[in-house]
Parts: C-alpha cells; sequence; structure tokens
C-alpha cells in the first residue's frame, strides 16, 4: 500500500516541498502557543482555571 501512494507522489513535480511547509507551520503553531502561554495573564489563567468550580452559577 505504502509503496502504491509512494510511486505516486514520486511522480508529482515539487512534491518535496510540502512536508518540509507542514513542518514549519508545525513549529511556528506551537512556537506561537508557547509564546502566547508564557506571556498570558497570570490573573486571567487563575480565574480560567477556577471556572469549574464555581459554584455561583
Amino acid at each position: 500500500m505504502l509503496s502504491y501512494i509512494k510511486g505516486h507522489l514520486t511522480s508529482i513535480e515539487g512534491i518535496e516541498v510540502f512536508p518540509m511547509i507542514s513542518l514549519i507551520i508545525f513549529f511556528l503553531f506551537f512556537i506561537g502557543l508557547g509564546i502566547y502561554v508564557f506571556r498570558a495573564d497570570k490573573t486571567r489563567i487563575n480565574e480560567i482555571k477556577n471556572i469549574p468550580l464555581d459554584e455561583n452559577e
């Protein structure tokens, strides 16, 4: 099955670019997410963290 797919993919011109683009998008997403988490307001995070424990509603 894999050789069938691999055979078709090798016949496509310029296909080797797409795995690199996917890898770059993957790393940029997680780097951006890490920056967001470390720069987030700590009081807002604690507020969101305690939402399931609120008994006011």
